[in-house]
């Protein structure tokens, strides 16, 4: 018994084509690609079906003037959130973020982890 074999789309393409042009007969197809004839018909039925799926242009989706709002009030959020965290970092260490925007690593000890735990679960704005 005959295992299955499985065919990629560029074989199955090619061997359609090969159909479609009609220079060789089915029968002879069969006997080059070791295919049966119907199964050559049935690639070349499909390659002709969705062949004019290639000139199809896909439309991009349009964001709707809701999913805009929402998208803006999230952006709104976060930026208050971000803001509420400067300035709470601020107080627990008493500086102000560094001028060239870089960040600053601290060493946090028991205290300040457990202040800042304090911080953020107030901290939530929305």
């Amino acid at each position: 018994m005959k295992s299955k074999r499985k065919f990629t789309s560029a074989f199955k393409a090619k061997v359609a084509i090969e159909a479609v042009k009609e220079q060789s007969s089915l029968s002879e197809l069969s006997s080059r690609y070791e295919l049966e004839v119907s199964q050559i018909s049935k690639w070349k039925k499909e390659f002709l079906e969705k062949s004019s799926m290639v000139f199809e242009v896909e439309t991009p989706k349009k964001v709707t003037e809701k999913e805009t709002k929402n998208l803006y009030e999230q952006i709104g959020c976060l930026n208050m959130q971000v803001e509420f965290l400067k300035k709470s970092c601020r107080k627990l260490f008493n500086k102000d973020p560094p001028p060239d925007g870089r960040r600053r690593t601290f060493k946090f000890e028991y205290s300040y982890s457990s202040k800042i735990k304090s911080v953020l679960s107030i901290g939530k704005i929305c």
